[in-house]
């Protein structure tokens, strides 16, 4: 019998020079600089440096959001930039990146995230005047207009004792943390890093995510565009949306989208629907969805204490295997979903609409999916300050992600999600080379993705640079 072999054979050796790889996450190290915000990370955490000597503490937490948007775990991770010198630059050392985190107090977290506003603005700025103009959110075959934010929360396990953790409502330990995404882009907006056991539907939560959310659109955007708040039940606190009604005082033009309980009274309301009533329900390219129903309950379920204007939608559909369902949902044989709006009747479109485009709030699911793999999926101190600024970093990462594919990628890459990212361009090798007072990174010939990657780099070097 021959053997065929399918690989050359190899001899391994760790003796190369000028290699490198992970070559494409410069990529987010240097729209971080052309966006301005390492400039604004260096003015927010400026006196964590008080001797003006050593690591600039602005970037050691671009170099942490940049580790983590390229895929790191662990603040250890940062060896992967910090080994490669001419590629990345001097890079903090483990121990530095903990004294920085480590130093930063409420009101510094909190000057760090207005850093994170300034370069949004410019990353904002520098898509309008290239002709990247923020994207409009899909739902049902059409473009909604304005700004689209989605809130949810989600659980971390914590698999060792750490400060804040607690038994969460799923049998698990860990934190519970609630976040704000904006659907047009996949920006991650804003987030509170809460105890495992903290409430789902905590109105006070989620006024405060929402202002934290709010505080980050440019004030361009913020006022004068429909802003639309969408949310599951946990959302549905009277208080909470009280508050979004309540900021149309303050010209930001809120509306909101979140479900609601199937209480008795609304089991009642639905059984008193007359069949007539019901519309076919939409998929989200637009086209009719097969076996599923929408209905208005408005005026049949008291919604005394909610904003004026609010009415309630439901959705019924033929459940699929495996689906859990409530004692009613078994009785009637059909799915019922239920959620509030208070998009008027005269210019929001049908109830179809306005039921596909509350559903595609799930998509907050991938964004939460993602940032897990982004740095919030785990969190890597035993004190909860330092957690804290761990979630904002890896928002940060989140929204360098997302401002390169808006502003330095097309095609299929431009909505990529970061594994794609990182297995295509991220992580490419390439090699370094010295001549003509240069320094040159050339990517291999042989990657499938090399012009894509080459493509991006031209589109950094063109963006228009914030003046100083």
């Amino acid at each position: 019998m021959h053997t065929t072999r399918s690989r050359p054979k190899l001899v391994v050796s760790a003796d190369g020079h000028g290699v490198v790889s992970h070559a494409g996450s410069r990529l987010l190290a240097d729209l971080a600089d052309a966006t301005a915000l390492t400039s604004a990370f260096s003015d927010a955490l400026c006196r964590l440096r008080p001797r003006g000597t050593g690591h600039d503490p602005g970037r050691v937490a671009v170099d942490l959001a940049v580790m983590l948007a390229d895929g790191g775990e662990a603040i250890a991770d940062l060896a992967v930039l910090r080994d490669q010198r001419d590629v990345f630059g001097p890079v903090a050392s483990t121990p530095t990146a903990w004294r920085v985190l480590a130093g930063i107090d409420t009101a510094t977290l909190n000057a760090l995230r207005a850093a994170r506003a300034r370069a949004r603005e410019v990353a904002w700025l520098q898509a309008d005047e290239t002709g990247h103009a923020i994207p409009a959110s899909q739902a049902g075959g059409r473009e909604l207009p304005g700004l689209v934010l989605d809130i949810d929360a989600t659980l971390v396990t914590c698999h060792s004792e750490k400060e804040q953790a607690a038994a969460t409502y799923k049998r698990g330990f860990g934190y519970h943390p609630l976040l704000c995404f904006l659907d047009n882009t996949g920006e991650a907006l804003a987030g509170l890093l809460r105890p495992g056991n903290a409430g789902a539907n905590t109105a006070a939560d989620h006024v405060a995510l929402l202002d934290q959310a709010l505080a980050q659109i440019p004030d361009a955007h913020r006022h004068g565009t429909p802003v639309l708040i969408r949310a599951d039940s946990a959302g549905s606190a009277k208080a909470f949306l009280a508050h979004i009604r309540a900021l149309r005082e303050r010209g930001i033009h809120t509306f909101f989208s979140v479900g609601y309980p199937v209480t008795e009274p609304v089991r009642r309301a639905i059984r008193a629907l007359p069949e007539h009533v019901w519309h076919p329900a939409l998929e989200q390219d637009g086209a009719l969805r097969a076996s599923a129903e929408v209905a208005e309950l408005t005026g049949l379920v008291d919604l005394t204490g909610y904003p004026d204007g609010t009415r309630i939608i439901v959705r019924r559909e033929r459940p699929h295997p495996g689906a859990q369902l409530s004692l009613f949902d078994q009785d009637e044989g059909m799915r019922h979903q239920v959620f509030l709006t208070d998009s008027p009747v005269a210019g929001s479109g049908s109830i179809q609409h306005l039921e596909v485009r509350h559903r595609a709030h799930a998509r907050v699911e991938d964004h939460i999916r993602c940032g897990k793999t982004t740095g919030f999926g785990r969190f890597p101190s035993r004190h909860f300050a330092i957690n804290q600024v761990w979630l904002e970093l890896s928002l940060t990462a989140v929204d360098l992600l997302a401002w390169t594919r808006t502003l330095l990628l097309d095609g299929e890459l431009a909505t990529a999600e970061p594994k794609k990212l990182r297995y295509r361009l991220l992580h490419a090798a390439a090699r370094i080379t010295r001549g003509a007072r240069r320094l040159r990174l050339r990517i291999t010939t042989t990657w499938p993705w090399r012009h894509e990657l080459t493509a991006a780099f031209s589109r950094l070097v063109a963006l228009p640079r914030p003046a100083t």
